[in-house]
């Protein structure tokens, strides 16, 4: 990670290293986005993920969110706030511990029973993407053995989840597109679905 750590700082600056559950994260300030934040895994791009042969070249990844400026990301004990430290860590060792991988496109439940993230986060999916507002902070990194890459963890709503599995990836960022919406989290954001789309469009 120290390769792909000194060429994120000469891009984002030095970020702040935060503590939780024994874990450690990074949080850089967005240059391309002066009011957003990114909190980032720290060193799931060490070991190339156990991808298909097909995606290869994208073995080595860190996963992001990016985090609005009203996001209180160190009230810890705040549920509102914390999930995103719980699950960037849970999806870090998930991947690890499984020898499985991530990539874009891919979806997953927030967790078994499918709950809301929080009271104001109503979502209840994932969706795996590469950058959208942050293609410029979070383009690749070349090194001379490995090209590290970024993926965002976006949330969901579950007839967008549906929308995804009857119509593809393809369509369904068409639509997050369509309706402005990009990796940053927004605790007030709508679906992306209009009421005739929901299970036609």
């Amino acid at each position: 990670m120290e390769e792909v750590y000194n060429a994120l700082i000469l891009r984002l600056g030095i970020p702040e290293k935060i503590d939780f559950n024994g874990e450690e994260l990074l949080l850089f300030k967005s240059k391309e986005q002066p009011l957003s934040s990114i909190l980032m895994t720290n060193g799931l791009s060490d070991s190339a993920m156990n991808t298909h042969e097909k995606h290869v070249n994208e073995a080595h990844k860190e996963l992001y969110f990016m985090l609005p400026s009203y996001w209180e990301i160190h009230d810890h004990n705040n549920p509102k706030f914390n999930w995103v430290l719980h699950w960037l860590i849970h999806l870090k060792n998930y991947v690890i511990t499984n020898k499985t991988w991530l990539g874009h496109g891919h979806t997953m439940p927030c967790g078994k029973d499918m709950k809301a993230l929080s009271e104001t986060m109503r979502q209840n999916h994932f969706i795996i993407s590469r950058p959208i507002a942050l293609s410029n902070d979070l383009a690749p990194i070349k090194l001379v053995d490995r090209e590290v890459g970024f993926l965002a963890v976006i949330p969901i709503f579950g007839d967008e989840m549906d929308f995804k599995q009857g119509k593809g990836t393809i369509k369904f960022f068409r639509k997050l597109e369509g309706a402005k919406i990009s990796e940053k989290l927004d605790d007030f954001r709508k679906t992306a679905l209009r009421a005739k789309w929901r299970f036609f469009g």
